[in-house]
């Protein structure tokens, strides 16, 4: 039920405007004290706020003013015998709703407190969507390694040092990212990522820089890049090792000089931008076979981050899971479900190859597969990546070091296929390689689904 506060100092008027909107279903409360006004704002949750303008001790700007402040989240109506323009426009200024002159129409007035809460509840769940999505950024963890990182970026993001960041597919290298953007001085500037690899190499310099129209065929109109849109923010340059060397080179041009040139064009573009980069390959072994430049490496790698796999900071597999398991309820709207200790224990006892983003694809398959309100450790392994018995069953019959890995391989995308009931997108997904290279290794081990 949606709450009103009136203040206002005529009694007769409140208790009068308490009737109206109490047989219209609201929960009203009023005060003709300005400054009891604010303790109930303070102190209750309140929808709509009814405000008189000129009151003895402080008027309604000055209560508006405190309103934004504290960055109270409800619709101000104002309502007031002095309506001229002049009060109408510095209320409005001041963030209220709407203006409504005394005496007071009804209709007026229901209809205005309607569209007030339309407003106050659209920016409520903004807010929350907001908060859910930090919650979903969050770096969570128990082990040394994650609070030397979490120490690592508290350091480091307020400068505009470049940061290297490395570990395996799923570890979570762009949320480490989003946090040193969020925690530094650009953090009201943008951040912009670019996936190195999954741009084709004939158009990642026009993905960076941008292109003039004509520069090339199809490139029909001027395309503004990610390093001007990230300007006076962050580029994040994720999977950086896949970058082709032509576009390393200007690269390593643009971070010595602070200035780009779109494809095609002959002006020099002046940009401010910090760089992160992030890969899972090992950038030493890659400038040793060639494929990735050493001066290059030098300027990205001002401060390396590296995180390392969830199989070696399985301390915090216990609290990632049931972060993941509450999430995952809200989102789906179910309700809270509880994992055993038992269950949590045998969690730690996985290899987890795909690192957290496999440990939460396995948490919301464990919440929707799973109809009880607590996840036992049978549960954890019914639906288990893999089981022991599998490992036995492939330890019994390879002769081969070479025939055990392609007969775990190929158990172990069967099992991910299941679980993901034959999808092949999420089960790619999942497995963090592309839909085409899952379609491959389908072919070549003759995985086909049963009718």
């Amino acid at each position: 039920m949606s709450r009103v506060l009136i203040i206002d100092d005529e009694k007769e008027i409140c208790e009068s405007l308490k009737m109206i909107l109490e047989y219209e279903g609201y929960t009203v409360d009023y005060s003709t004290d300005p400054q009891e006004g604010i303790d109930k704002l303070g102190t209750e949750p309140f929808d709509v706020l009814l405000l008189d303008i000129q009151m003895p001790g402080k008027s309604g700007f000055e209560i508006l003013k405190w309103i934004t402040g504290k960055k109270l989240i409800l619709s101000v109506i104002i309502i007031s015998a002095h309506g001229n323009v002049e009060n109408a426009i510095k209320a409005t200024k001041l963030g209220a709703f709407d203006f409504i002159e005394k005496p007071i129409d009804r209709d007026k007035l229901l209809i205005s407190i309607r569209n007030a809460l339309k407003t106050s509840n659209l920016i409520k769940e903004n807010e929350q969507l907001r908060k859910d999505l930090q919650s979903e950024t969050q770096i969570l963890g128990e082990s040394k390694a994650i609070k030397d990182i979490l120490a690592t970026i508290e350091r480091v993001a307020p400068t505009d040092a470049r940061i290297l960041i490395t570990g395996d597919n799923g570890t979570g290298k762009e949320l480490v990212a989003r946090e040193i953007h969020k925690r530094s001085n650009r953090a009201d500037k943008p951040f912009i990522e670019v996936n190195c690899a999954a741009i084709p190499n004939e158009l990642i310099e026009s993905e960076l820089f941008g292109h003039e129209k004509g520069a090339f065929t199809g490139a029909q109109q001027k395309r503004i890049g990610k390093f001007e849109l990230a300007n006076g923010g962050t580029l994040f340059l994720d999977e950086v090792g896949d970058m082709s060397l032509q576009a390393q080179a200007k690269v390593l041009r643009a971070i010595e000089n602070n200035v780009i040139e779109r494809v095609g064009g002959n002006s020099k573009i002046s940009v401010d931008v910090r760089i992160i980069s992030a890969t899972n390959k090992n950038l030493q072994k890659e400038i040793e076979n060639g494929n990735f430049r050493e001066d290059l490496f030098h300027r990205l790698n001002v401060i390396p981050v590296y995180i390392p796999p969830l199989r070696e900071r399985k301390e915090d597999i216990p609290l990632l899971a049931n972060f993941f398991m509450k999430q995952i309820c809200l989102k789906n709207n179910f309700p809270g479900k509880e994992i055993e200790r038992e269950a949590l224990e045998f969690l730690k006892t996985l290899p987890w190859h795909g690192n957290v983003r496999e440990l939460r694809n396995f948490i919301e398959r464990l919440v929707i597969m799973v109809p009880g309100k607590k996840l036992s450790l049978a549960d954890v392994k019914k639906y288990a990546p893999i089981s022991d018995q599998h490992n036995d069953d492939l330890l019994s019959v390879t002769n081969s070091f070479q025939e055990f890995k392609e007969k775990a391989e190929k158990t172990f995308i069967l099992k991910q296929l299941e679980a993901h009931n034959w999808n092949i997108s999420k089960t790619a997904e999942a497995l963090d390689i592309q839909r085409s290279h899952l379609y491959n290794k389908m072919k070549k081990y003759g995985i086909e689904k049963e009718n």
